[in-house]
């Protein structure tokens, strides 16, 4: 089969690899009729997360139709349409029971490496590190599913595959990020990031009731899709960030504050984004946090950040003593996909959201390692890729 193929720093190609079998009786074998980039795939690409290793299969965002399953695969048979959580769930153990999906404790088959790594491992995440597990994506034409039997979600044939492909992971992220805020009618909240997550977290928080929702970035292609969503633009190469944000809430600091850039923030003309530029160059830091401090500082008192964005290792001059003054409740992980599709595919299908307004580029396997570039550099008005293999 083919797929998209990691080689290392700025490496992706479009590789012939051996199809996947089953391995595990809980496995199932799907036939990929669309996935995705996402905004965390750019991290491999820009190898700032470890674990990843040459001829690795990138994705994490995939859907398809079953060819195969498993002996002990309960619930699926071959024809079944699923989209494919990023998180790779037993759905047995206490995490799972408890719904902390995220953190299962059997999934991750590389578990020393996350105990070393987190101190107690996570769930197995597809394509997406030997920290987690090490497990193919689903950037290719077939995937091999683990613990299929919990880790899919069925989807009706009356949806496209656009409007349910993003329930595997950037519209169950959105919409964790604003559930963790605990919105309430009066409460204003503030979006660092107008990629794909943070699109999905805007929208989610106007669902949830929020009296105001304000949109943070720098690219006008980006600020006006928020804007469409029902969001008040803030352009931070062009105005000030902290600034707007008092005038917007009359001094006082929006209530809710969510972090949908991670590790990468890409302010360039404040000291803290040069300090972190010279630590990262340097390897002294791995992250730049700039979104975190800076939502630290405006954060209203006993207000909540939420942090959908990955972080992958050591962040520097973190003000931690600012958000334990303020009373400030820090909410993170990754998410918690199933705790939430029930009740989002509910919302599509009576036409709540359409989650495929965020899609801006359509294409094959083979144009994907020139699009890993278009998208990472945000050429091109390029917001979320779609891949049809």
């Amino acid at each position: 089969m083919r797929a998209l193929v990691w080689h290392g720093k700025h490496d992706i190609r479009c590789d012939s690899v051996p199809d996947p079998r089953i391995e595990q009786p809980r496995d199932a074998i799907i036939r990929v009729t669309s996935c995705a980039i996402c905004g965390s795939d750019l991290h491999l690409y820009d190898n700032v997360i470890p674990g990843m290793e040459r001829g690795d299969i990138m994705g994490h965002e995939t859907m398809g139709v079953v060819e195969e399953v498993g002996p002990d695969c309960q619930g699926l048979k071959r024809g079944d349409r699923v989209v494919i959580p990023f998180t790779i769930t037993c759905g047995e153990c206490e995490q799972c029971r408890r719904g902390n999906f995220s953190v299962c404790e059997r999934s991750n088959r590389n578990k020393g490496l996350g105990d070393k790594a987190f101190g107690h491992t996570t769930a197995g995440l597809f394509g997406y590190t030997h920290l987690t597990g090490g497990y193919p994506g689903g950037q290719a034409e077939y995937l091999r599913v683990p613990f299929a039997d919990r880790t899919h979600i069925k989807v009706p044939e009356s949806l496209t595959d656009e409007q349910v492909l993003f329930l595997s992971d950037i519209f169950p992220t959105g919409w964790q990020a604003a559930v963790q805020c605990d919105i309430q009618p009066e409460d204003t909240v503030a979006v660092w990031g107008c990629g794909p997550v943070g699109q999905m977290a805007i929208r989610s928080a106007v669902l949830l009731g929020a009296r105001q929702v304000i949109a943070i970035d720098r690219m006008p292609e980006r600020l006006s899709m928020a804007q469409a969503g029902g969001a008040i633009p803030i352009d931070f190469s062009a105005e000030s960030v902290v600034e707007r944000l008092n005038e917007l809430t009359h001094g006082k600091g929006p209530e809710k504050c969510i972090d949908a850039v991670g590790m990468e923030a890409h302010a360039t003309a404040t000291l803290d984004s040069i300090y972190d530029a010279v630590k990262q160059t340097v390897m002294l830091e791995t992250d730049r946090p700039h979104v975190l401090r800076e939502m630290m500082y405006v954060c209203r008192p006993a207000g909540v950040l939420s942090v959908p964005g990955v972080y992958g290792g050591v962040l520097d001059k973190v003000p931690f003593g600012m958000a334990m003054n303020k009373g400030l409740t820090i909410r993170t992980g990754q998410t918690h996909v199933k705790r939430w599709t029930d009740d989002l595919l509910r919302r599509i299908e009576q036409g709540q959201i359409d989650p495929s307004f965020v899609i801006t580029h359509r294409i094959g396997l083979a144009e994907g390692p020139a699009m890993y570039k278009t998208f990472r550099d945000k050429q091109d008005s390029c917001i979320k890729v779609v891949i049809r293999p």
